[in-house]
């Protein structure tokens, strides 16, 4: 081993120097660190940026079919509060869940103060008789036999399947509240051939809060 700048000739080079060698209790320690530093990154994302959830029900075809994974954005609804259109994951209400927790997942389509009313198979917010293509084969919306009216009160969110006639949702256990909100489904991402961004619809609706 040549040392730089070399000693004075004729003085013998010092000797290499070694490298202290890291114990296997320092190893291990540094991958524990590693680990816990992962589960503190994920639970951080999981709970408050964004998180994975599997589509299992019926209600949301043709947009989302069951066994389709999206990406629930948990992070810019913050500031940018949840809009008519917007699909989004939610607990399901008391008494409705017969003891599974899996959450459920709707499209908003009436805000805080709205007026929701569902007549001639159509469903009207605030008078204004909304377009819906997304709807399921164009089936009509069918009104529970008791009520055709809906006034929605401030903070909460009045939703509905896609799949009308096959979706539990606003019509029967009535409006949603907004703390019950996991977050907004936004990119569907699973199988890859159905990738994509999930659009929001504009409605051209006065009144309510948006």
């Amino acid at each position: 081993m040549t040392t730089w700048p070399p000693g004075p000739p004729g003085q013998p080079e010092p000797p290499p120097v070694e490298r202290p060698r890291r114990s296997p209790f320092g190893c291990l320690l540094e991958i524990v660190e590693t680990l816990v530093l992962t589960v503190i990154i994920f639970f951080v994302i999981q709970t408050f940026v964004a998180q994975p959830y599997q589509v299992r029900q019926q209600s949301m075809e043709r947009t989302l079919e069951p066994g389709q994974y999206v990406l629930v954005d948990k992070l810019t609804p913050r500031w940018d509060g949840y809009k008519r259109g917007d699909v989004i994951v939610f607990e399901p209400p008391p008494g409705w869940a017969d003891g599974d927790r899996t959450p459920f997942i709707k499209r908003i389509i009436g805000v805080g103060g709205d007026e929701i009313e569902i007549r001639d198979g159509r469903v009207y917010v605030n008078g204004v008789p909304l377009a819906e293509p997304y709807v399921y084969d164009g089936q009509p919306t069918t009104a529970p036999p008791d009520r055709d009216v809906f006034t929605i009160p401030p903070g909460e969110f009045f939703v509905m399947g896609d799949h009308r006639s096959s979706s539990a949702d606003s019509r029967i256990f009535g409006p949603i509240p907004g703390s019950s909100i996991i977050g907004r489904a936004w990119l569907r991402y699973w199988p890859p051939e159905n990738f994509g961004v999930l659009q929001t619809p504009v409605y051209a609706i006065g009144n309510g809060s948006r």
